[in-house]
């Protein structure tokens, strides 16, 4: 029975007022705690970066904090708030290391309130503050994320950048004792030359000059004692995908594979997993951003998905990280709610062609089938088979053509993409080529006759999912119909054993069918207007457009999430996995190469590739779009 239901029989106290008597939860501890390091923080550094503050009732606030100290000693005021921000949000997410370095931190406040400042109040406030750390010591046991050494050199250019705009707003907020009016010029070589340890070109009056000094010199050793601990820290280990974990999920999905057609994409390589205490069910996961990222529904038998979802929630729990599942379909969403109290809120639509009742004729297929019949006027001709059937050479080059024709420099996808096509590996993926002979005097391609692919990973045993969508620039439009319409009928006609085929995944597809219907509200419209504004930067429309030519069926698809707010986090982290978002350092650009000024002896002239005109027939996708 819930809190509201039992203040509603009983009729005493409210629920609210019940639990707000109860007291803080133990969750919302180290929440509590994040946030009044934060405003800690704050204040150190506004009582060590701006003078006037100590003379201010804001000053007088500030002496009784924790870190607070004299102006005598605005260094370590500036270095306390800094690392107190630092903590904060570690503390939050109930880190360990963090509840360590906050523990040890705040004795050197107690000891700075009672030598420099004689404060008493300040030093049991002090002591208040690691008492509540001490006795919640327990809730702060999350251990550290996987990180590598490149955050090393991310702290020194971040951290650099916060000390350089720090030390300037210390030296330009002395305009009373600062001597003369130096341009800003001489004021940021006066920061740059006190982070190194170095006496600037600046002069100050009434002993200013070591506070100054002081400050700027803690800023550089902060930056370089930081840095130096991320770069020869022992690196964490992140986990990884080993051979008997894909052993025994592909023994996993040979049982059950036939029930989410994600359920293939979870071999791959960049993704961890969980199995339930039975073995018989397992959950993929990736961890992107401080986000435990799980993709479609938990792979095996449904009456073993709580102990695969337990085990879920107590990883994520253990290193507290965000769980959340992007793409399953509505079983797993309401296996998922229901075992951990989660919420579920509809993403978009798989579009899911059967086999046995696709035909192209109808006037609903009239566009597909004029431009199908087009193509293959143009002399273009298709090839449908299993990869395991391709011969070295042939698979060879379609992977060559595959990655040339990528529109983006790193490959895209999570939830719906596998990353690689292997004989080896995949041998029961589907691959489907479009192949056209160069016209009389026309110079051969790279690739030869080959002008388009596409690849389908097994959906069970009698279905396929589109994994991947790559052609020529210089290929005729519709292409992706071609290929489409080729492998459904190669499926029907030939015994490829395929019944069902998976195609791309529409976002928000719904909103947009019932945005641009006949009496849809304002509210309506204004979300379809909204939704085919980004669709200029995502394939959001297109992708529905696309799909929506097979008459397919549509199945919901759904984001499992524990707060709303946790949302706009769990959408960046998702954008990274897909591909869209990058936080590496930008690359170098490369030098162009210098080449003669015509064709060397045997080298046939460059070919120029011309992207088609017209938006009729042309492919909206170039590459399958994961959620």
């Amino acid at each position: 029975m819930s809190d509201q239901q039992e203040g509603t029989e009983s009729g005493a106290v409210p629920a609210r007022l019940r639990r707000f008597l109860r007291g803080p939860r133990p969750e919302s501890v180290p929440a509590r705690v994040g946030t009044a390091c934060t405003l800690i923080g704050l204040l150190n550094l506004a009582s060590g970066v701006f003078p006037r503050l100590r003379h201010s009732r804001m000053h007088a606030l500030a002496e009784v904090l924790p870190g607070a100290v004299s102006p005598l000693a605005a260094a370590a005021s500036v270095v306390v708030g800094l690392l107190l921000l630092m903590l904060a949000h570690g503390l939050k997410r109930r880190k360990r290391r963090a509840w360590v370095a906050a523990v040890g931190l705040l004795p050197v406040a107690v000891a700075g309130q009672l030598l420099y400042r004689h404060s008493a109040c300040g030093a049991l406030l002090s002591l208040a503050l690691l008492g509540v750390l001490l006795r919640h010591r327990r809730e702060f046991s999350a251990l550290p994320d996987p990180r590598g050494r490149r955050w090393a050199l991310v702290n020194f250019v971040v951290l650099g950048g916060v000390s350089v705009g720090l030390g300037w707003l210390i030296v330009a907020a002395r305009p009373g004792t600062l001597v003369g009016s130096p341009p800003v010029r001489d004021q940021l070589l006066h920061v740059v030359q006190g982070l190194v340890g170095f006496e600037g070109p600046l002069r100050y009056t009434h002993g200013d000059d070591y506070t100054v000094a002081y400050s700027l010199g803690a800023l550089g050793l902060l930056t370089v004692v930081s840095t130096a601990y991320l770069a020869f820290r022992p690196a964490c280990p992140a986990a990884r995908f080993t051979a008997e974990d894909e052993s025994r999920l592909r023994a996993l999905l040979a049982a059950h594979g036939g029930r989410d057609s994600l359920g293939y994409f979870a071999l791959r390589d960049d993704k961890s997993v969980v199995f339930s205490p039975s073995g018989k069910a397992a959950v993929c996961y990736r961890v992107v951003s401080g986000v435990m990222l799980a993709s479609g529904d938990p792979i095996g038998d449904v009456e073993a998905w709580p102990g695969a979802i337990e085990r879920f929630m107590a990883e994520a729990r253990r290193h507290s990280w965000t769980p959340a599942v992007m793409g399953c379909s509505e079983t797993g969403g309401q296996v998922w709610t229901r075992e951990t109290g989660l919420d579920a809120l509809e993403l978009g639509d798989e579009a899911v062609v059967e086999v046995a009742g696709f035909t192209l004729s109808g006037r609903a297929m009239r566009n597909v089938r004029q431009m199908v019949k087009r193509i293959e006027r143009n002399g273009y001709r298709t090839r449908v088979c299993r990869v395991r059937d391709l011969d070295p050479a042939e698979l060879d080059r379609v992977r060559r053509a595959a990655a040339a024709w990528r529109d983006t420099e790193t490959e895209r996808g999570f939830s719906m993409a596998l990353g690689r096509i292997d004989a080896d590996k995949d041998g029961d993926a589907v691959i489907a080529t479009a192949h056209r002979d160069p016209a009389e005097g026309e110079p051969a391609g790279p690739f030869g006759d080959l002008r388009a692919m596409q690849h389908f990973v097994p959906w069970g045993t009698d279905g396929i999912s589109l994994e991947l969508m790559r052609r020529d620039r210089a290929a005729d439009p519709g292409m992706n119909e071609l290929l489409i319409v080729a492998t459904l009928e190669a499926a029907r006609e030939r015994d490829l054993g395929v019944a069902r085929v998976s195609l791309n995944f529409a976002m928000f597809r719904s909103a947009l069918a019932r945005g641009e219907r006949l009496g849809a509200g304002p509210v309506l419209r204004g979300w379809r207007g909204l939704l085919v504004f980004l669709s200029r930067w995502f394939q959001i429309e297109s992708l529905y457009k696309f799909n929506a030519k097979f008459q397919p069926r549509w199945e919901p698809r759904f984001v499992v999430f524990r707060h709303t707010r946790d949302l706009p986090r769990i959408g960046f982290a998702a954008m990274q996995a897909e591909g869209f978002v990058s936080l590496a350092l930008p690359r170098l650009p490369r030098l162009p190469r210098r080449r003669p000024s015509g064709p060397g002896p045997g080298e046939r002239p460059p070919r120029v590739a011309v992207r088609p005109g017209g938006r009729r027939g042309t492919a909206p996708v170039r590459e399958r779009v994961g959620v």
